[in-house]
C-alpha cells in the first residue's frame, strides 16, 4: 500500500496523529506537497463525503476526519504556498443576519476545504455587505450562505441585492443552504444555486470553480 493510500485511509478513520507522521513521513521522502494533498487528504475527504451522502457516515465521523486533514494541511501549507500551489477556488461562507447556526454551515466549509477549495469563514450573524465586501476583497468565486431560521432565509435576498448593487453580482455565483431552504427559494431570491447537505454543497463548488 502507498503512503498516500495510507495516508488517505487514515484520513477516513479520523487517526490525526497517523496521518500527521504519514504526511511528515512523504514529505521527508521527497513526495511533492500537490500529491499528498491531493491523493493522500483530499482522497480520503473525497470518499468521506459520498459516505456522507450516501448516510453511511453522520456528523461526528466527518468532524474527526477533517480534523484529522486539518492535521496533515498544518505541514503542508508551507510548502504548497512556497511551491505556488494554488486552491481550486475561494469561497466566502456564513450563517446570515440574525442567525447564530452554525454546525451546517461548518460542516460545507470542511466538506469544501475537503475538495481543495480556500474557504474564508465570517462565522455567524454575518451582515448582506459583509459577504460582499469579503468577496470583493478576495476576489471570491463564490458566495454561500446558511440559514436555519425560517425568519432569517429574507437576509439571503439581501445577499444577492447587495452583489448587484456593489456590481460583483455577474463575478461571483451565490450558494444557499439550511433546513428550511429548496430549490424554489433559492431561485425565488434570484441566488444560483441551492444544496440539500454539506457534500453536494462542496461538489457544486468545485464544478463552479473549475468551469
Amino acid at each position: 500500500m502507498s503512503i498516500l493510500n495510507e495516508i488517505s485511509t487514515f484520513l477516513q478513520q479520523g487517526r490525526a496523529k497517523n496521518v500527521k507522521e504519514l504526511v511528515q513521513k512523504a514529505i521527508d521522502e521527497g513526495v511533492p506537497a500537490e500529491s499528498i494533498l491531493k491523493e493522500g487528504l483530499i482522497a480520503g475527504m473525497n470518499v468521506i463525503g459520498e459516505k456522507f451522502k450516501n448516510n453511511e457516515v453522520y456528523v461526528p465521523d466527518v468532524l474527526i476526519a477533517a480534523r484529522a486533514m486539518n492535521a496533515g494541511l498544518e505541514l503542508l501549507r508551507p510548502l504548497l504556498v512556497s511551491s505556488g500551489v494554488k486552491a481550486a477556488g475561494k469561497v466566502v461562507i456564513g450563517t446570515v443576519k440574525g442567525d447564530l447556526h452554525d454546525i451546517g454551515k461548518n460542516l460545507v466549509r470542511m466538506m469544501m476545504e475537503g475538495k481543495g477549495l480556500e474557504v474564508i469563514d465570517l462565522g455567524v450573524d454575518v451582515p448582506a455587505e459583509k459577504f460582499v465586501s469579503t468577496a470583493i476583497e478576495t476576489g471570491a468565486n463564490i458566495i454561500a450562505c446558511s440559514a436555519l431560521l425560517t425568519t432569517t432565509m429574507g437576509e439571503m435576498k439581501n445577499v444577492v441585492e447587495a452583489s448587484i448593487a456593489q456590481g460583483i453580482r455577474d463575478k461571483v455565483k451565490i450558494m444557499v443552504g439550511g433546513a428550511p431552504l429548496n430549490d424554489n427559494f433559492c431561485k425565488s431570491i434570484g441566488a444560483d444555486i441551492y444544496c440539500p447537505d454539506a457534500a453536494s454543497a462542496a461538489d457544486e463548488a468545485l464544478k463552479i470553480c473549475a468551469g
